[in-house]
This record gives C-alpha cells, sequence and structure tokens, in this order.
C-alpha cells in the first residue's frame, strides 16, 4: 500500500488538483451572480483555507530564514496565480484562458532549467515546440491575422507564468515542508487579493449570507484540499513531468464549458489542444529514459 502510494500518490494528487481548476469556473460564476466579486471570492475563499490549516501548517522561522528571497517569491507567486485565474475565468472563454494559463508548462520547463539546472534534452524541445505550436493554432485568428488578447487572456498568460514560478520554488525550497509551503502559498492569495481588492474595489460586495457561505465551502471543500494535493504533486516529481500533468484542466476545463456553459470547441482549437496533450504525453512517458 505504501509502495503503492508512493508511486501513484503524486499523480493522482495532481490529477485531483487539474480536476478541480478545470471545474472551479462554475461555482465561481454562480457566485459572482450572486454579488462575490472574483477578487473578494478569492480573498474569502483562501482566507478561510489559510484560517483552517494555520495549526497544522508548521511553519518554520528558521527555515524561512535559510530560503528568505526563494520563500518570497513563492508567496508572491502563489498569490498572484490564484488571484488573476480566478478573475480571468470569470471574465473570458473558459478553454482559451485555461489554454493560456497552461502555457506554464514551457514557462516551468524554462525556470526549472535556470532555477534547478534540469536537463534539456531533445524530447524536452519537442515538447516545448508542440505545446507553444499547439497554442498559436488555438489562439490564432485568421480573419484578423493575428493574436488579439484581451483583459482576461492577459490574467490568464500572467497566471500560467506565475504558476510556473510557484511550482519551481515548491521545488527548490529545501528548508520548508510540504504543510508550510502551502500555507505560505495560500498566505500570498491573501495579501495579492488584499491589495488588488484596496486598489481596485475596497466596498463589500452585498451578497447574500448564502453566497459567503459557499464561498468559505469552495475554499475549504475546493482550494484548501486541491492545493494540498498539488504541493504534494509536485514537491515528489520533477517540475516538468507535474507541470504536464496538469494538463488535463484543459481537457477538464473544456468538457465542462462545452457542457455547461455551451462553448463550442472548434476544428481548430481541437487541433492545437491535440498537439499540447502530445506535448504532455512526451514529457510523462519520457522523463525516465535518457535524454
Amino acid at each position: 500500500m505504501n509502495a503503492a502510494l508512493t508511486r501513484f500518490g503524486p499523480t493522482l494528487g495532481l490529477l485531483y488538483g487539474a480536476t478541480f481548476w478545470g471545474l472551479m469556473w462554475y461555482p465561481t460564476r454562480l457566485l459572482q451572480e450572486l454579488g462575490m466579486q472574483g477578487a473578494w471570492l478569492t480573498l474569502v475563499g483562501y482566507g478561510a483555507a489559510f484560517l483552517v490549516f494555520t495549526p497544522f501548517a508548521r511553519v518554520s522561522p528558521a527555515g524561512i530564514r535559510r530560503q528568505p528571497w526563494d520563500v518570497a517569491a513563492l508567496v508572491l507567486a502563489a498569490g498572484w496565480t490564484n488571484v488573476a485565474f480566478v478573475l480571468a475565468v470569470l471574465a473570458g472563454e473558459v478553454v482559451r484562458v485555461v489554454l493560456l494559463f497552461y502555457l506554464s508548462p514551457i514557462w516551468t520547463v524554462l525556470l526549472g532549467r535556470w532555477l534547478l539546472q534540469e536537463h534539456l534534452g531533445w524530447r524536452t524541445a519537442l515538447m516545448l515546440g508542440l505545446g507553444l505550436g499547439g497554442a498559436l493554432i488555438m489562439l490564432w485568428d485568421p480573419v484578423l491575422g493575428s493574436l488579439p488578447l484581451n483583459r482576461a487572456d492577459l490574467l490568464a498568460a500572467s497566471a500560467g507564468l506565475a504558476f510556473a514560478l510557484n511550482n519551481v520554488m515548491t521545488r527548490r525550497i529545501t528548508s520548508l515542508g510540504v504543510r508550510a509551503k502551502t500555507h505560505l502559498a495560500w498566505f500570498g492569495v491573501v495579501i495579492v487579493a488584499a491589495a488588488f481588492i484596496s486598489l481596485n474595489s475596497p466596498a463589500l460586495p452585498q451578497a447574500p449570507i448564502g453566497a459567503w457561505v459557499a464561498t468559505v465551502a469552495v475554499g475549504l471543500g475546493g482550494f484548501l484540499l486541491s492545493t494540498l494535493a498539488v504541493v504534494y504533486g509536485v514537491t515528489n516529481m520533477p517540475v516538468q513531468r507535474s507541470a504536464v500533468i496538469m494538463l488535463f484542466e484543459l481537457v477538464v476545463g473544456a468538457a465542462s464549458a462545452w457542457w455547461l456553459a455551451g462553448e463550442a470547441i472548434s476544428a481548430q482549437e481541437w487541433l492545437g489542444g491535440g498537439l499540447i496533450l502530445t506535448a504532455a504525453s512526451i514529457a510523462i512517458f519520457q522523463e525516465d529514459r535518457p535524454l
């Protein structure tokens, strides 16, 4: 049992996290309709997770002092990742937002090479080419002859870059355990969400009490559990593999958007998505072979 958990646990944790994040656009949109604005939703949901998890976090001040800049990068990257992604899925098309977010494997590989000295071989280069090529195909507008980007697109792309940095920092920080890094990530979300609210929407949302309770439930049943699962997975496997496994979110997001929101997926989007998933397969199944 322990051997099976060690072998499959990190992958299952990442798949759970990817499934939640592929579906989370739906309850957050429902809560937005009830008056819970995106940044407030993020602040309340992650604030609840942060408070509930505090007694179990085991954050070591000495561990933070050993890697202070890495910890600061983790806090800020985790904060912006979650705030920007929630805002993006509330404002944009789900498939497009998830795709732009999941340019993150490209950033993860490059950051992993820079900060973790992970080897880049020909299979990795092929994965990068397929992933980036797939993204360009899906986003290309043949009428305009360009890649039109709106506010939701920019939020999603920046969230993906921050997510890549978050993953690399999670693996780079060795002076703290999984629980401490998770708690610091939630602290970052609270800080970034509070800063965003103070600059953009400081007024308290006029939402019914049920919406506030539901937001706390999303925080505890979704944000808390999915983050624990993802941090566990990222901590226990190379960043390249963890990044591409999380691409499963793209599949969940596309299917749920088609089913629940009626968002159609064109042949162009299928082609681009297929290339991205091919890149994911290469990274997953070729990881342990010589490069």
